[in-house]
């Protein structure tokens, strides 16, 4: 269990709160009336119904401690209060791929949990391409290690 801080905006954390509202107020409410409900049946060693809720609620349990853990550890971030200059978190972040002369520039946006988008380049600061931009400036270049091999990308621009 990681105990740093976690960047968010004010949206992004309100967003956490309100799921973790939802699942402790109705989801887990649901789960327990349905192991009730199930208990009513009798044998529970035979209760498929009991033991399929149970599980939902080991899971639904771990959701809310892993929010709870998020919440904690939230630090609220004013993007306005950040630098220009340098690859912070809230940045949009131009970069060519050194590798690959034909690539078109990519932008990143470096965001907080609950507003990551990869498939549109949202991306979590403590994601490995974000952790590698991070505190960049323009025209500085990162090697960054990803599953799929090694990145060498040069920082274009940085705008927010």
């Amino acid at each position: 269990m990681s105990h740093e801080r976690i960047p968010m905006t004010r949206e992004g954390y309100e967003a956490k709160k309100n799921e973790l509202d939802y699942l402790m107020n109705v989801q887990m409410v649901e789960v327990t009336k349905r192991i009730a409900a199930a208990r009513e049946l009798g044998d529970l060693s035979e209760n498929a119904e009991y033991h399929a809720a149970r599980e939902d609620q080991g899971m639904l349990q771990a959701k809310i401690n892993e929010l709870k853990s998020e919440l904690s550890r939230a630090v609220i971030v004013d993007p306005k209060s950040l630098p220009k200059d340098t690859v912070v978190f809230g940045a949009k972040v131009t970069v060519k791929d050194l590798d690959n002369a034909n690539s078109a520039e990519e932008v990143f946006v470096l965001v907080g949990p609950g507003q990551e988008d990869p498939l549109n380049n949202r991306i979590l600061t403590t994601s490995p391409i974000g952790q590698g931009l991070l505190g960049k400036k323009i025209g500085e270049t990162v090697e960054i290690t990803v599953p799929s091999g090694t990145l060498h990308l040069k920082v274009i621009d940085i705008s927010f």
